[in-house]
């Protein structure tokens, strides 16, 4: 969806607090998939906190890079807005 990583950033900015499905790349032929929320942005980087039945940890950060790479792919569940470099 977004072109540039301040279009990125945008959109993920006015998306605080939904919730959204996560698909990053793992290495080696290996995709992650998780749910959670967004719960925060800053200037270089996001968080997102996990669902704690499914996962280990907490949260996880990715860059708006990440995104721009397509990296990472995010799913806003409650529209099915994908967010993606492209």
């Amino acid at each position: 969806m977004g072109k540039t990583i301040v279009d990125i950033r945008r959109i993920l900015e006015s998306n605080v607090g939904k919730r959204l499905s996560l698909r990053a790349n793992g290495g080696r032929r290996k995709t992650i998939e998780r749910l959670g929320t967004l719960e925060e942005t800053y200037p270089a980087v996001f968080i997102i906190k996990l669902d704690q039945d499914t996962n280990a940890f907490e949260r996880v950060s990715y860059s708006y890079a990440d995104v721009l790479t397509e990296t990472v792919e995010l799913t806003f569940l409650e529209e099915s807005q994908v967010v993606s470099g492209q």
